[in-house]
């Protein structure tokens, strides 16, 4: 599952997010949602969130429940 909708993210849900540095690359890193950082329902690169360990970036995948 993409990370497109707002609605299908929700906290403690385990993701792979692109980080702002790796956009060019794409190269994924994968941790667990902490806090939804975007506010509209949808974006086309993905929701940006904040994971546990601290890093921010876009969903790019949604791998499921921890």
């Amino acid at each position: 599952m993409n990370g497109k909708n707002r609605k299908d993210i929700v906290s403690g849900l385990e993701v792979e997010i692109v980080l702002k540095e790796d956009q060019r690359t794409g190269k994924r890193t994968r941790g667990i949602v902490k806090d939804i950082l975007t506010n509209s329902s949808t974006h086309p690169h993905g929701i940006k969130v904040r994971l546990t360990n601290g890093l921010v970036g876009r969903v790019q995948e949604i791998i499921g429940r921890e």
